[in-house]
């Protein structure tokens, strides 16, 4: 993928997953932690939303966090390096 998808930069935090993700819904739980603590907006995305390159691109790394539209994380997310992208 050689530019940013528009609906990565939706929200600050923007996850990427699919229904029925065990990880996507762990994955979740810690973004609303930390972004509803510092105030930062999210959103949710599902792969079967997007188009054919990011489907490809992320259908073997969901959930996918992308912070400020650029791809942070996938598989896990850890609060404290999403705090430390998030500048806080």
């Amino acid at each position: 993928m050689t530019e940013t998808a528009g609906w990565a930069g939706r929200a600050r935090v923007v996850m990427l997953g699919k229904p029925g993700c065990h990880l996507c819904e762990d994955a979740w739980g810690v973004i609303e932690r930390v972004t509803g603590e510092l105030g930062v907006s999210r959103a949710r995305e599902q792969l079967d939303d997007v188009g054919e390159a990011d489907r490809e691109e992320y259908w073997d790394k969901v959930p996918v966090t992308f912070v400020d539209g650029r791809r942070h994380d996938f598989w896990r997310v850890s609060g404290d390096r999403l705090r430390a992208a998030l500048g806080s």
